[in-house]
């Protein structure tokens, strides 16, 4: 019998290789290390008397220094034992707990239409990367040495070009036999019911092939050359080969890392696919990155597999410590004895490109070597949510501690953590006269301490948790810089719900982020609390056309014309019912990006303008003097977006596929 590659995957990982070994061996105890998974024994295959004989659980290998036999669970039990293949998979299948696999011929006719479509990818990969040496691809190239890439490493990532045609791809794969069906089937052409002539997914794009565990191209990212294009960025769709959210970019390249002689600590989870190949460039070979979007739960548990504490690496700004506190509650349910995760903060405004860029891998070193532990990366998120300066507060923080610890599944991790959380809540809450001598009873200042009062160490730098906004001082109040929220919606807003109401169905892929957008404009927020009510009773049954008359009913019908106004005079199209699903998806991340960096900045705003009340609490005038400019510059960058005539990358004129059309030049 014939069994998936994903079958034997699935019960080699279920079952550490030394379980299977250890059977038939007695472990050294000197030389062995269990909690790192590293066993050596007297070889089986062969007498001696000294521990020559080692098996490490993270490769899921084994190897002998004397006689040199070496393989996997499967091979130490056909070489060993003298069972059948079919009996070592069944032995290991039962340690597994896993059923073994009926005989199902269209299993297997699947398996082999995967292996054919590996074949069409593999087809694809090679045209793209013969297309970056053309004439055609001359700006492709141009822009991979202005990132600073050399000729091997392009080589190495296998990037090439997907040319500025509608059936370039489509026609070489024809030219080369490959039926039209597998071409549809490995998601390279746009087709459907409601276009008439099929034509290439990719175009005037750099390519980035997507490997799988087994370094078969499953897939492609490919990043726009166009200034106008719809998406800088975008994956294929979902295929046979392809699920975006169980694959990691470079996921082979660090595995190999990591099991290699010379092997590297941990695996580093990065941004995006140039994050991973600069930093590969730089010597840093035990790197991935997700597909564009956030980190699933199938991506973290492919990174447990490799390493047990894996570093999660963000950008330092807003969004990036967004998407750090995101990765906390992901691994928090799963975390295990020796199993979590840590944090590591890139410098604001910097991405691992720029760190090794001029000084080489000393940087993001420095920057790895400070990572957090989740522990504290939890403490630091609710620390920072709030004021805590009166008794009501304080029991809020510790009775949202305890909640959020008690999603830990695993009943001795979860006994630690709330240990640590009651060590901290107590350090945090004694009196600051125990620390300084001072005042008796409470905070100093309204709560600026962390653990035992030192801000440094355990409260966020530069947070001001003692200043509120009404506390700004006269000074701030002259400068003009604070400002409050506008009755028109904003440009980026009004596409956020011009485009659920007219694509509703993309809250059937992305309700949870979809439904949590925070609107500043009160219309807005109306509209936006009607719109889910109604979408949860539907479902996936919703309508734009039922959606519409459903809240026009409500009263909301001329902020939609409203809205629609505002998008048609900005020609941002992929917002208005005309738009693709696939553009109107696109657009969508785009604008909530964007939405997500300006909610990002007013925040960092308001936390200057907490610093500089404590400031002038202090009468610190170099301290004012200091924020305020800082302060000052995060509004220009405020005001600069806010007046922004194309406000989302990537949009332009109405040039793009409309619904039941393939016209159009980017996609």
């Amino acid at each position: 019998m014939r069994f998936s590659n994903d079958f034997l995957d699935e019960i080699r990982d279920r079952v550490p290789i030394s379980a299977v070994v250890g059977r038939r061996v007695a472990w050294d105890r000197k030389k062995t290390n269990v909690s790192r998974g590293d066993y050596w024994a007297c070889c089986p295959f062969h007498g001696e008397k000294s521990p020559s004989f080692h098996c490490e659980d993270r490769k899921g290998r084994y190897h002998c220094f004397g006689c040199g036999v070496s393989g996997d669970h499967f091979r130490f039990l056909t070489d060993l034992e003298g069972l059948s293949f079919p009996e070592a998979v069944q032995q290991i299948a039962d340690m597994a707990g896993i059923a073994m696999p009926k005989a199902d011929p269209q299993a297997e006719r699947r398996e082999k239409e995967r292996t054919t479509l590996q074949d069409v990818m593999e087809m694809a990969t090679q045209f793209f990367q013969d297309q970056l040496q053309t004439a055609s691809g001359a700006r492709a190239r141009a822009y991979l040495r202005e990132r600073g890439l050399s000729g091997r490493t392009i080589e190495t990532f296998r990037l090439g070009y997907a040319p500025e045609s509608r059936n370039a791809l489509k026609e070489y794969l024809a030219g080369k036999g490959v039926p039209k069906e597998q071409i549809e089937a490995c998601g390279l052409v746009r087709h459907g019911p409601d276009i008439p002539v099929s034509y290439d997914y990719f175009r005037d794009r750099i390519m980035f092939p997507i490997l799988s565990s087994r370094d078969k191209v499953i897939a492609f990212g490919g990043r726009a050359m166009a200034q106008d294009a719809m998406a800088k960025y975008m994956n294929s769709p979902e295929t046979e080969l392809f699920h975006k959210g169980n694959v990691l970019f470079n996921f082979s390249r660090a595995r190999r890392a990591l099991q290699g002689a010379d092997g590297a600590d941990t695996l580093i989870a990065v941004e995006g696919y140039m994050d991973v190949i600069a930093l590969y460039q730089a010597g840093i070979e035990n790197v991935v990155a997700p597909l564009g979007t956030a980190l699933t739960e199938n991506q973290l548990d492919l990174m447990w597999k490799m390493t047990p504490v894996p570093v999660l690496c963000f950008d330092g700004d807003g969004a990036g410590q967004r998407a750090a506190f995101r990765g906390v509650d992901l691994a928090l349910p799963h975390l295990k004895p020796g199993r979590s995760v840590r944090f590591a903060m890139l410098p604001d405004g910097k991405d691992p490109d720029d760190l090794v860029k001029q000084d080489g891998r000393a940087p993001f070193d420095k920057v790895l070597s400070e990572a957090r532990p989740l522990a504290e990366m939890l403490w630091l998120r609710e620390l920072g949510a709030g004021q805590f300066d009166t008794p009501e507060k304080r029991a809020e923080l510790e009775a949202r501690m305890k909640q959020v610890v008690a999603v830990i599944a695993d009943e001795n991790v979860r006994r630690h953590y709330q240990q640590d959380v009651r060590d901290r809540l107590n350090a945090f809450f004694q009196p600051a006269s125990a620390n300084r001598g001072e005042r008796r009873g409470g905070f100093d200042g309204g709560n600026r301490g962390g653990r035992g009062g030192d801000k440094g160490k355990q409260g966020r730098p530069g947070t001001g948790f003692s200043a509120t906004s009404a506390g700004v001082s006269d000074r701030l109040a002259r400068s003009g810089l604070v400002k409050g929220h506008q009755d028109q919606p904003a440009l980026r807003e009004s596409v956020l719900a011009l485009t659920i109401v007219n694509h509703p169905q993309l809250l059937q892929d992305e309700y949870d982020e979809i439904a949590s957008i925070d609107y500043e404009n009160r219309e807005l927020q109306k509209l936006w609390s009607s719109l889910l009510t109604i979408a949860a009773g539907a479902g996936a049954q919703l309508t734009r056309e039922t959606l519409i008359a459903r809240l026009e009913e409500q009263g909301h019908g001329g902020l939609i014309k409203s809205l629609d106004q505002q998008i048609r005079n900005a020609r941002l199209w992929t917002a208005t019912e005309i738009a693709a699903a696939e553009d109107a998806g696109e657009g969508y991340r785009q604008a909530l990006s964007l939405h997500k960096r300006t909610k990002a900045l007013r925040r960092q705003r308001i936390e200057l303008e907490r610093e500089v009340a404590e400031a002038t609490e202090a009468e610190d005038g170099g301290r004012i003097d200091q924020v305020i400019g800082a302060l000052h510059q995060v509004q220009l960058e405020i005001t600069r977006m806010e007046n922004q005539e194309a406000i989302i990358d990537g949009f332009g004129v109405m040039s793009g596929r409309v619904k039941g059309a393939a016209t159009g030049h980017n996609s």
